[in-house]
């Protein structure tokens, strides 16, 4: 098969890489990659939101199989467009998309169809929002409404830390009109779980869970990032806790869209907090996570491939198990000085083949270019193009011994400015 995967990060690198190990694939390109996608896909020089020539690329080179990366595509359509031209896509439609693109349409969705969630108010006025933070006081947390590049939640710690995050989405348009509306939240206590499966509407194929960490520094300390680091499993996530997951959640959220007249096919990805009142659902996401696909397809050992095509076809009853590797995975990224706020690139990245080549370590490249893209060679040099760089990825038998290489690889990299933390897993413990 000839497959587009559409994206530039560290999740399209892990999709290539899953996906160059089926047997059904015979080529794969990347819409547009980055540095280390090339070492195993032609990368095309279309934005991943340029659908009109995304579209002309796939008919012209009979693309069977379209892999949609990041949110704005979907969000913009182009499994509808595709659709529409009898090319197969994996990903939701555009009203689906919603979930995502609209975190309004999403909690009035949760609770419309009763799915455990932190209560909320949506406001279009900024005093009005203003006052309603005044009488229910902080901790709470602000989000604008729309997309907002993973940016657009502010958890406030004071009242006027709240009022200011307001202030700036409605009437600042720091997040343009992404944040004309904001929802105002209780802000939830307790530890976070990924969960991600893929379904085509009718069947749900769960992944294997995972945990993030979002801020810039150790100990959950600093500004929330577009997440750092990722390990899986998750061992708060029991066999129990997972299901009743699948079944409040994850469950009521798919068959609300159905009952709305909205089919969904994709993947679903449901961030959750467990609170001492159970799981409850923090928000959801229209695509693989990032860095979570770069710790849970290390550990699938199914043909993601023969997943994918099942359901984007209406037919994933045919896949009747998925298999899973007992190992630990563990990813830790590697971000720019700076990030995420104003950060340099063009940082020349050593050390790139001395970590890969360490027992069960892969290397995921996020933001990096490389100096000959389009025809790599062993001798390329590659240098930084992004906030979050690289996503290195190491297995153990044990979440320890997981972390131990993951570490061991990532102090072989280096590029001016190199951030990363020191703490990715050990929540896990």
């Amino acid at each position: 098969m000839r497959i587009l995967v559409i994206g530039s990060g560290g999740r399209e690198h892990a999709l290539v890489w899953k996906l160059a190990q089926s047997k059904l694939t015979d080529k794969i390109f990347c819409s547009p990659g980055n540095g280390g996608i090339a070492g195993g896909a032609e990368c095309i020089d279309i934005q991943a939101d340029d659908i009109g020539q995304l579209l002309d690329f796939a008919v012209a080179e009979k693309i069977d199989l379209t892999v949609v990366g990041p949110e704005v595509p979907l969000a913009l359509g182009i499994v509808d467009e595709f659709s529409s031209h009898k090319l197969r896509i994996f990903g939701p439609s555009r009203p689906a998309s919603q979930l995502e693109a609209s975190k309004v349409f999403s909690k009035e969705l949760m609770a419309k169809y009763n799915v455990p969630t932190a209560h909320f108010e949506v406001f279009d006025d900024a005093l009005q929002a203003e006052k309603y933070i005044e009488r229910i006081g902080a901790p709470c947390v602000v989000k604008a409404d729309g997309l907002a590049a993973g940016k657009g939640v502010v958890v406030a710690k004071t009242v006027e830390e709240a009022k200011q995050a307001v202030s700036s989405m409605i009437e600042d348009k720091i997040f343009g009109d992404a944040g004309s509306r904001v929802i105002v939240e209780e802000c939830l206590e307790g530890q976070e779980a990924s969960i991600l499966v893929i379904t085509d509407s009718k069947e749900v194929i769960a992944l294997a869970s995972s945990q993030d960490h979002k801020r810039i520094f150790d100990n959950d300390q600093g500004p929330n990032t577009g997440v750092m680091g990722a390990y899986s499993p998750a061992p708060l996530v029991t066999n129990s806790l997972f299901k009743d997951i699948l079944e409040r959640i994850v469950y009521r959220a798919i068959d609300g869209l159905a009952r709305e007249g909205i089919e969904y096919r994709g993947v679903l990805y449901a961030g959750i907090m467990i609170t001492k009142d159970g799981p409850k659902a923090m928000e959801f996401n229209v695509r693989f996570g990032d860095p979570e696909t770069q710790v849970v397809l290390p550990r699938m050992t199914s043909d993601l491939l023969e997943v994918i095509l099942a359901a984007s076809e209406g037919k994933l009853s045919r896949i009747k198990r998925v298999g899973w590797a007992k190992e630990p995975c563990v990813c830790v990224v590697c971000s720019s000085k700076g990030y995420p706020g104003k950060y340099e690139s063009g940082k020349e990245i050593s050390g790139l083949k001395e970590a890969a080549r360490m027992k069960d370590v892969a290397v995921f490249h996020s933001g990096t270019v490389q100096s000959t893209v389009h025809s790599p060679q062993s001798t390329a040099k590659y240098f930084t193009n992004g906030g979050r760089v690289l996503g290195v990825t190491g297995r153990g038998k044990t979440i320890s011994e997981a972390i131990r290489r993951t570490y061991q690889a990532t102090e072989k990299i280096r590029f001016e400015g190199m951030h990363y933390r020191k703490d990715i897993g050990k929540k896990a413990l």
